[in-house]
């Protein structure tokens, strides 16, 4: 009917019925409004009260709250004129609002006190004539008595309303334990509240608002407590309920206040740019107060930062700052508290305002693992911080890692600074790049013999990396005039090697050679020591490397070139060119790395007394492994690598393991060694300790929960893999590596159960994940998981939405089988979604899909799923009927297929004889449902229904006791048709053939159709 034509009654109704099921807003509230004009059209008493009542509802669940006051007291008068207007329901529904005007009025600050005390005097006379309880009562004055900071009343209040019976009116128990959990919390007693708060937390009692509120109250508690991992996925959990609610403002505060105590200002500033309008609505003081408190806590938070000048999203009409947000927020919420406490006659709400926004952080960061930036990479711009800086500063230093120079080993008379650098790098401490650049600061403008400068300079080039250059060569002039010979060809080796990494590998190669003969000739004639001839042996050993990896980087990879490493060391590098423009042929190249390799381990081994020389051999050791793993001989590369880090550790050298045994996790994972590559795994993080840059955080932990997500360890898998999200983000390298992460992360979350946390981390990864850098299989699988956690949420169309996109990407693939499996998935979720038109279109596009596959089980059984839908379709029961009896057709022709022997094959895994079994399954499931949907929709032709169950009923018996609990399940269906079409005597036979089928059975399916068939015996009176 026509709006202009006006509504009866039953319109009305479900008109009001539609209006409840839309989003919480002003639109809402005002189509409300308007159903109840045209109820008072309808000159129905009960209309009205109906239509008054449902705007009553919609008001309390908005950011108007403050307009119920009106139809309430208009539902009020109606009662107490003509209480017979009212039926039962709308009876008790009057009874039960008010409630929600007792703390309606507390929320509003200009309702004076006395009148909220007459109230609750009110509200206890009517409900004692009701004969209600005073449950709902002592609630609410425990409500009053608690927003006054009465303490000793609200005791009074709490343990009277637990201890009075609970009835109709009582709050639903979800409500009530967020209540009771929310006061112990407000008592310190915050074990006492969570432990209320559990069987909310687990699902046991819900409600339109439950969990939301006690996720949200649940926050701070849990990081008082310590208990981060819990605070964390409440986090994530609530706010994912309470952001489509406009009601929740005082919830989305908590979400925001935990952000804010928990390092996290940045995501904090996320959900405030997400709700620009609870700056300003009014509707509902008290938790606008809260809003804006929460507020001025993280400006402050920022400010404190050095962030004040931060840009912030704020109220509309003005460009905000964090300082200027900061004084602004405090203000309102004072200001509101101010109202609170004229109209109490206290300063409870003040103190208690200021309490919440002078609130420390109680934990410096806690990684979320959605994407989001720490504040300190805030900048005044609102832009992170160069996302290349600690990327950068990483690759300077492990540069100076490679090249780090042995000089230093004679005492001096430098002062105190150059003795620390000159004894961390005898070490071979990653300090003594720094250390030596604080010798470098403090020598200058003094006079430096020739030595100290040519280690100064030395040094300082290791620092530039690729820029460093020219610095060795000067340098090497240095040492060369210090009457050095052998440092200085160090220093020029470590030049050359430097030229190798930046691009110039043949020119390198010769120069090294001619260097390696020099130190050679040197240490024969006692010129120098084996020390220097060690730097220029590394320096001619790393730059054929280089050349063997560039073989490799071009495709002939070997067992694990697809493994990442955790940090740039020896080989990770790229030259411009490698074994095809050198001149050499590959085997060449590689016969030479290894004499050279080989080499450098003899010259190393009998001097391992020396920690330089120990890495020396270590690092060889580690070049054969790499050696191993390019010819493809994993076992070797493996044991070789393990060597390697163990010597590194052995000689108090474990940050430079950190590669290797990152490597070798990668051989250990590929050779299926999951125990291996967990250790070593694990050994890489530890030993790099805080001695990693973030992006090597990162790396190595990511690689620890991929090792373990691989052997099913989902929970420290998903703990690893937040930490290399979080790490990522550190590095600024959220949109690459971190996407990654959370991929990986929502994907072991999700094998946990955990179906809002996964979703939330996924829907944070997918705008980061793109085919280039992540491949378009990241995509659809990270879209695919997200339709699993939607359909666990029961958020049915949005996972309709993301199974169609990574459909649409799979058909473009090769292999069809993901396309076809999408494409059903998002038609079962349309079809939850009640969207049958759409289900059945894409039932068509998967069984199409399975067709083309050879797959006939996908076939069938989107078939028959296609039927149901049908039902709810302009289809209807001819077209189910039709798709029912394609699916038919489709098993018999599987079958004949499978028994001639043609088409067994097309069953992956299975032959003919299982095949059979399988469709011959397939055929009776087929009949049954094929029963089922003849008889509901039409419920008078019992026996066309039957008929189809008697069929599945043979079908199953062919199959023997691995079809009983199907066969037995048919049989009962049959039984209840035989009992409708006024058979008892065939139902009882039916019902006794399956007791006879259950005799000396057990199990739940046993017992489930035992007591349905005595049920069915019952019925017919032929027990």
């Amino acid at each position: 009917m026509s709006q202009a034509m006006g509504m009866d009654f039953d319109t009305l109704r479900q008109a009001m019925a539609d209006n409840q099921e839309q989003p919480e807003g002003p639109a809402r509230n005002a189509r409300a409004e308007q159903l109840l004009v045209e109820a008072e059209k309808l000159n129905i008493p009960l209309a009205v009260i109906e239509a008054l009542g449902h705007q009553l509802k919609v008001y309390n669940y908005s950011s108007e709250k403050d307009k119920m006051f009106v139809p309430f007291a208009r539902l009020l008068r109606m009662w107490d004129e003509r209480p017979e207007d009212f039926d039962e329901y709308e009876t008790h529904s009057l009874h039960w609002v008010f409630k929600w005007m007792s703390a309606g009025m507390l929320d509003q600050p200009h309702i004076p006190l006395a009148s909220i005390e007459k109230w609750l005097g009110e509200m206890e006379h009517r409900y004692r004539l009701a004969g209600h309880s005073e449950r709902a009562v002592r609630g609410a004055e425990f409500s009053v008595a608690a927003h006054l900071g009465d303490l000793d009343r609200a005791e009074r209040a709490y343990t009277a309303w637990l201890a009075a019976d609970r009835d109709t009116m009582a709050d639903c128990h979800a409500c009530e334990l967020h209540s009771q959990g929310w006061w112990r919390a407000e008592r310190d007693a915050d074990e006492e509240a969570l432990e209320l708060w559990r069987p909310v937390l687990e699902g046991e009692y819900t409600c339109a608002h439950e969990p939301h509120t006690v996720l949200a109250s649940s926050l701070v508690p849990l990081l008082r407590l310590g208990r981060l991992d819990e605070a964390r996925a409440h986090h994530l959990r609530g706010f994912r309920l309470v952001r489509p609610m406009e009601s929740m403002r005082g919830a989305y505060a908590d979400h925001v206040e935990f952000c804010a105590l928990s390092g996290n200002e940045a995501r904090a500033l996320e959900l405030l740019a997400e709700r620009p309008a609870y700056f300003t609505d009014s509707g509902d003081p008290r938790s606008k107060l809260d809003f804006m408190a929460v507020t001025a806590l993280l400006m402050d938070r920022l400010t404190g930062l050095g962030l004040g000048d931060q840009p912030v999203p704020g109220p509309a009409g003005r460009e905000w700052t964090a300082s200027g947000l900061a004084v602004h927020a405090r203000g309102q919420a004072l200001s509101l508290a101010a109202l609170y406490d004229a109209r109490n006659g206290t300063s409870y709400v003040s103190e208690r305002a200021r309490g919440r926004m002078d609130q420390r952080p109680l934990v410096e960061r806690l990684p979320l693992g959605v994407r989001s930036r720490s504040a300190r990479h805030l900048s005044p711009s609102g832009s992170a911080a160069g996302p290349g800086s600690a990327a950068a500063s990483a690759s300077a230093r492990s540069s100076a890692a490679f090249v780090e120079s042995d000089a230093g080993s004679d005492p001096s008379s430098l002062s105190a600074l150059l003795a620390e650098a000159r004894q961390l790098s005898a070490t071979r401490s990653p300090d003594a790049v720094e250390a030596w650049a604080a010798v470098s600061r403090a020598a200058e403008g003094q006079e430096l013999d020739v030595r100290d400068r040519a280690e100064i300079a030395d040094h300082a080039a290791m620092e530039r990396g690729p820029e460093g250059v020219e610095l060795f060569h000067e340098a090497a002039e240095l040492y060369a005039e210090a009457g050095d010979p052998g440092e200085a060809l160090a220093a020029r080796a470590r030049a050359t090697y430097v030229l190798a990494l930046t691009g110039g590998p043949e020119e390198a190669l010769a120069t090294v050679s001619e260097l390696y003969e020099g130190v050679l000739a040197l240490l024969a004639d006692g010129g120098t020591g084996v020390s220097q001839a060690a730097s220029v042996l590394v320096g001619r050993a790393r730059i054929w490397m280089l050349l063997v990896q560039e073989d490799a980087d071009g495709g002939e990879s070997g067992a694990t070139a697809s493994e990442g490493t955790a940090s740039g060391t020896a080989g990770s590098g790229t030259a411009g060119s490698g074994i095809a423009d050198s001149g050499i042929g590959r085997d060449e190249v590689v016969g030479a790395a290894e004499a050279a390799v080989r080499e450098l381990l003899a010259l190393a081994e009998p001097h391992l007394s020396d920690v330089r020389m120990a890495s020396r051999a270590a690092e060889a050791r580690a070049m054969l492994g790499e050696l191993a793993a390019h010819a493809g001989d994993a076992e070797a590369a493996a044991e070789l690598l393990g060597q390697a880090a163990a010597a590194f550790v052995a000689a108090g050298l474990p940050w430079f393991a950190v590669e290797y045994e990152s490597r070798l996790a990668g051989i250990a994972r590929h050779l299926g060694d999951a125990e291996e590559a967990e250790r070593a795994a694990r050994a890489a993080l530890e030993h790099g300790g805080p001695r990693l840059e973030p992006m090597g955080h990162a790396q190595l932990h990511l690689q620890l929960a991929e090792v373990l997500g691989a052997t099913g360890q989902f929970g420290p898998a998903s703990e690893h893999a937040l930490e290399a999200a979080h790490w990522a983000d550190e590095a600024g390298e959220g949109p690459t590596l971190g996407a990654w992460a959370r991929h990986q992360l929502g994907g072991f979350l999700l094998r946990q159960g955990r179906w809002a946390e996964a979703a939330e981390i996924l829907e944070s990864a997918l705008p980061d994940l793109t085919t280039d850098m992540h491949g378009d299989g990241a995509i659809v699988q990270t879209r695919w998981w997200l339709g699993d956690c939607l359909t666990e949420l029961g958020e049915h169309r949005a996972a309709a939405e993301h199974w169609l996109r990574a459909a649409d990407i799979a058909r473009h693939w090769p292999e069809q089988r993901d396309h076809a499996m999408l494409a059903h998935l998002a038609a079962e979720a349309l079809g939850h979604a009640e969207l049958p038109a759409q289900a059945e279109q894409a039932y068509a596009r998967a069984g199409d899909l399975w067709r083309d596959l050879g797959n006939v089980h996908g076939l069938i059984r989107s078939l028959r799923a296609r039927a149901w839908v049908a039902l709810r379709t302009d289809s209807g029961l001819d077209g189910a009927r039709e798709s029912m009896a394609a699916a038919v057709r489709e098993c018999e022709e599987g079958l004949r297929a499978v028994s001639s022997s043609v088409g067994a094959e097309t069953v992956e895994g299975s032959d003919a004889a299982e095949a059979r079994h399988r469709l011959v399954a397939e055929l009776g499931h087929t009949h049954r449902q094929f029963g089922d949907l003849v008889a509901r929709s039409v419920p008078d032709d019992a026996e066309e229904a039957l008929a189809h169950h008697t069929r599945a009923i043979s079908v199953f018996a062919s199959l023997g006791d691995d079809a009983l609990d199907a066969r037995t399940g048919a049989e009962l269906a049959a039984g209840w048709l035989e009992a409708d079409l006024l058979r008892p005597a065939a139902a009882a036979a039916r019902a006794r053939a399956v007791l006879s089928a259950y005799a000396g059975v057990e199990g739940e399916a046993a017992q489930a159709r035992r007591a349905e068939a005595e049920n069915l015996l019952g019925v017919t009176g032929k027990e």
